[in-house]
């Protein structure tokens, strides 16, 4: 029972990880109709800001907000050089624009920080581990990740529910045209719609930067993840990306944790593995598949004006 605790506590974490890349993703996609392949991009540029200036400082906090305007202000370059020039062309140009931008980023990466992973350590204020339950220590790091990102979810609710910007955000992304008409400068505000969801995949980066290597094309990987996370949650909606982020990283996690566990019940050790390490594999495809032929849109799709 501890062990199946845990590894729920390490779902929820991967999940909220996947919430701070896929939060941005939705965004943009749902609002600017922009098919952004180099989102990773910005969760790599963060990662690799963050432990250069943590390792250059000896100080978590320095690298953090040193990476969070780094990854913001690079994305809103990336949005006013590249892709404002894209919201009027095909997908297929966007996707092989932000293609283009994914090999250019990794390649710059390697120029300035070489081809040899960096490292962070845990910052000692957060190391350690808590006893949650009796027998049960978990990392305090761990834990700090979580409310981060129940923080940051938080947050964005209050931004696009309570504030003028919000408004004026959600507005755009019903009727742009009317939205200029009124006044609103419509290119500064996708600009920074733009770079705000840099900046959460720049805090996901650093965040996960004492977790895993930081490495060129980490952002990869960790984008097809999030790509399947607004699939489920449904294109546009934060609310969407918090339920599909937790139930993709939940639905990973236990999978790969317990599934070879079970088939050893059934096969043998060799046959189980193997059979466990595929279907652990396709879990979350099964999960999305299984959400689309149920709910076409996503869990929570928004609502068209």
């Amino acid at each position: 029972m501890l062990l199946l605790f845990e590894q729920f506590l390490n779902g929820l974490q991967f999940g909220i990880t996947l919430f701070l890349l896929s939060a941005g993703l939705t965004l943009v996609f749902g609002i600017m109709q922009v098919i952004n392949l180099a989102h990773g991009s910005f969760y790599m540029i963060g990662a690799y800001v963050g432990a250069a200036v943590t390792a250059a400082t000896g100080s978590f906090l320095l690298g953090l907000l040193a990476a969070l305007p780094a990854a913001g202000l690079f994305g809103m370059a990336v949005e006013w050089l590249v892709l404002r020039h894209l919201y009027q062309r095909d997908h297929l140009d966007q996707v092989l624009a932000t293609f283009g931008l994914i090999m250019f980023c990794n390649e710059l990466v390697r120029i300035i920080w070489g081809r040899q992973p960096l490292f962070m350590d845990v910052p000692p204020w957060l190391a350690g581990n808590v006893e949650i339950v009796d027998g049960l220590l978990y990392p305090v790091y761990r834990l700090a990740v979580i409310a981060t990102g129940l923080a940051v979810a938080l947050l964005l609710w209050f931004l696009f529910t309570r504030t003028r910007l919000g408004m004026q955000i959600r507005a755009g992304a019903s009727n742009r045209e009317m939205v200029a008409a009124l006044g609103v400068d419509i290119s500064l505000l996708y600009t920074l719609v733009f770079g705000l969801g840099a900046l959460l995949a720049g805090l996901a980066g650093v965040m996960a930067g004492p977790i895993l290597a930081v490495e060129s094309g980490m952002g990869e990987s960790i984008l097809i993840l999030t790509f399947v996370v607004i699939v489920i949650g449904g294109i546009g909606s934060i609310k969407g990306a918090v339920i599909g982020a937790l139930l993709v990283g939940l639905v990973d996690t236990l999978g790969r944790a317990f599934l070879p566990v079970l088939f050893r019940l059934l096969f043998a050790s060799a046959t189980a593995d193997a059979a466990a390490a595929s279907l652990s594999s396709m879990a979350i495809y099964i999960l999305m598949a299984t959400v689309l032929i149920w709910r076409p849109r996503g869990l929570c799709p928004v609502q068209s004006a």
